[in-house]
């Protein structure tokens, strides 16, 4: 067995095993290796924290393929731990050409990816039901014929863009699951009692993202509710971006430099960095 396909088998165990995981999302190597180091099991990218680092507003077209794929291999080529990509739509609208994404996201070292129903249109920002049921199921195809057990996340982005329509959503979950995909995911649930119904209403594995949920939630309690991943998003980077303004802010507009107490270490970085 091949590198990625152990780390593919050891990211389906993950899924497989009792409670609940937690998959930080790194957007460089540097962070990668961060999280790496702490002893974090899978890492996740990002779309909005990779938009980030090339100062563009995160959305449709704002990154390229090509520069999402890049961003992809250079995460896994700073870990050895299973990496699964934030590929948004698979940059097509149809089934086949969205499924080329996740061979292309494969081929770059991931070892899972996700496919939204979020078209990157203003007018009509999510994609009919039965359009977004043929791209999981062209996505689902394409996993299940690579050399390696690709897990395929399918999104339900009702909740992201203006759409609280929890019945449709759940629907569309549920097709997605008879779709082929592993995991299920619906960014922008907040409470726990939506979280639990939306857990108990599918069967395969559900990821809940904590940048849109309520953040006093803990990791305890969604496993409790049925969620069996937990992600970040792009929070850590904006995270790391609000802490770079404060300090930003505090040297125009006061002269100080008080900040530099809150750092971390250049010892503790190179103790981070060779751990990882």
């Amino acid at each position: 067995m091949n590198a990625q396909a152990q780390k593919a088998a050891a990211f389906r165990a993950l899924h497989g095993r009792d409670g609940a995981f937690i998959i930080p999302n790194p957007w460089d190597a540097g962070t990668a290796r961060l999280l790496t180091a702490l002893g974090f099991e899978a890492l996740a990218t990002t779309s909005l924290g990779f938009a980030n680092t090339l100062g563009r507003a995160d959305g449709s077209g704002a990154v390229s393929r090509a520069e999402v794929l890049a961003n992809c291999a250079e995460i896994v080529g700073a870990t050895h731990l299973p990496v699964s990509a934030d590929l948004e739509n698979c940059y097509a609208h149809e089934p086949r050409a969205a499924a080329e994404m996740i061979r292309l996201a494969a081929e770059a070292g991931v070892v899972g990816g996700s496919i939204e129903d979020a078209t990157g249109d203003a007018q009509q920002p999510i994609y009919d039901f039965d359009l977004a049921v043929e791209r999981v199921h062209a996505a689902a195809e394409m996993a299940r014929s690579l050399p390696f057990p690709f897990t395929l996340t399918a999104r339900a982005e009702n909740f992201l863009h203006g759409r609280r329509d929890l019945d449709d959503t759940i629907r569309r979950l549920q097709a997605f699951e008879r779709a082929g995909a592993d995991v299920l995911y619906a960014p922008g649930l907040r409470d726990l009692a939506t979280i639990a119904t939306v857990a108990s209403s599918v069967t395969k594995p559900l990821n809940v993202v904590m940048s849109a949920a309520d953040p006093t939630l803990t990791a305890a309690q969604l496993a409790k509710a049925g969620v069996k991943r937990i992600s970040v998003g792009g929070a850590l980077s904006r995270l790391a971006l609000a802490s770079f303004l404060r300090a930003a802010h505090d040297m125009k507009e006061q002269g100080r430099f008080t900040w530099i107490a809150d750092t971390v270490s250049a010892k503790e970085l190179k103790r981070l960095f060779d751990a990882s």
